[in-house]
C-alpha cells in the first residue's frame, strides 16, 4: 500500500511543477493577480504598489515587509555585514518642481537637493540618499545612509525594482511552517 502512495505523490506535484515551469519560460512575468491582490491584503497595502528589486550581495528582510505610511515598504540587507537598504513604494510622481520639496524619508528638516539620473532622480538630505523612480503612477525609492550603502549600489537597486513575479512573491512572504492561514 506504501508503494502506490509514493508513486501519486509526484503526480499530485506535477501540475504545480509545470507552473512553477511556466512562469519561468514566460520570462518571469509579474506575479499572478489573485496571488498578488491577497499578498496585499496582507500586506494592508493596494496591489499596484508591491515592487521588489535585486541587488548582488542583498536579500529583503521578510520581517519587514508590509504597509509604511500608506506606502509599500521592504528592507533589504546585506549577506555580510550590517548594511541596508530601503524599497518604498507610494502613490504619486516627481517631478523637476516637486522633487526638492518632498521629504526623502524620515529627513524632513534638512533640504532635499535633486539630481535627474536617466529616468531617475538622484536625492540627498542630510545623512540619507536615494533614488526616486516614477513608474505607472507611483514612486518606487530605494534609501539608505549615505556612508553605509553606496550611490552606485542604490542606482543598481533602483534600475532593477519591478513587480515580482511569484517566486519573488513567495519570497516576500513569511514561511508559514505548515501551519493553516
Amino acid at each position: 500500500m506504501i508503494r502506490p502512495a509514493r508513486a501519486l505523490l509526484p503526480l499530485l506535484l506535477l501540475p504545480v511543477l509545470l507552473t512553477g515551469c511556466d512562469a519561468n519560460t514566460n520570462g518571469g512575468t509579474a506575479a499572478d493577480n489573485a496571488d498578488l491582490d491577497a499578498a496585499a491584503r496582507v500586506w494592508d497595502v493596494e496591489p499596484e504598489l508591491v515592487y521588489v528589486t535585486k541587488v548582488s550581495g542583498y536579500t529583503v528582510f521578510q520581517q519587514s515587509v508590509g504597509e509604511y505610511h500608506d506606502e509599500f515598504a521592504a528592507a533589504y540587507r546585506a549577506e555580510k555585514g550590517a548594511t541596508k537598504f530601503g524599497l518604498f513604494v507610494g502613490r504619486g510622481t516627481m517631478t523637476a518642481e516637486n522633487c526638492s520639496k518632498q521629504p526623502l524619508g524620515e529627513v524632513s528638516d534638512k533640504r532635499v537637493t535633486c539630481e535627474r539620473d536617466g529616468d531617475a532622480w538622484y536625492r540627498k538630505a542630510g545623512e540619507s540618499h536615494e533614488y526616486a523612480v516614477p513608474k505607472d503612477g507611483v514612486v518606487v525609492r530605494l534609501i539608505a545612509d549615505i556612508d553605509k550603502v553606496d550611490r552606485a549600489t542604490l542606482r543598481k537597486a533602483a534600475e532593477a525594482a519591478h513587480r515580482p513575479d511569484d517566486a519573488e512573491l513567495a519570497a516576500l512572504l513569511p514561511a508559514t511552517d505548515g501551519a493553516d492561514t
